[in-house]
């Protein structure tokens, strides 16, 4: 590379490489981009043709059994649990199919059915307990009407 006379600027703005004016040598950087490049303090990169350091040794896929997908769940046990909320005699009938279904096909969602089951009884027999309330308030009514002296 020639550099300009001292007299002339360089019209590029290009400087001349300057030494250091304190003496000390420049080591070059390593290359960022570069994984195998050799960084402050780490074993030197490997040569051409050479396998680099790896820090973790490589390990062969273990042969791992396959889990069974997971069993679908039963429609009849799901609708089950929604009806002992909304309907619980209908709960009751949703709920010993999803059982008989779930025994015959291996389904999951046995715990659904059982819950809705549970939950569609006791529905159920607070509602015919409640309409047996009403109905002995409502024959003690009338007899009380019609036994009246007005």
């Amino acid at each position: 590379m020639t550099y300009p006379p001292a007299g002339n600027p360089d019209p590029y703005g290009q400087q001349p490489q300057q030494p250091d004016p304190y003496g000390q040598p420049q080591q070059p950087q390593p290359d960022p981009y570069n994984p195998y490049a050799a960084a402050p303090g780490s074993p030197a990169a490997p040569q051409y043709g050479q396998q680099p350091q790896q820090p973790y040794a490589a390990q062969p896929y273990s042969a791992q059994p396959y889990a069974a997908p997971p069993a679908a769940t039963n429609t009849m046990a799901i609708l089950s649990l929604v009806f002992a909320f909304v309907f619980a005699p209908l709960a009751i009938v949703f709920g010993h199919m999803a059982k008989k279904q779930i025994k015959q096909s291996g389904e999951g969602g046995d715990g659904l059915a059982t819950a809705g089951l549970v939950i569609g009884y006791i529905f159920t027999g607070l509602g015919v307990l409640l309409c047996c309330i009403y109905g002995i308030i409502f024959v003690v009514a009338i007899n009380e009407a019609g036994s009246s002296t007005y």
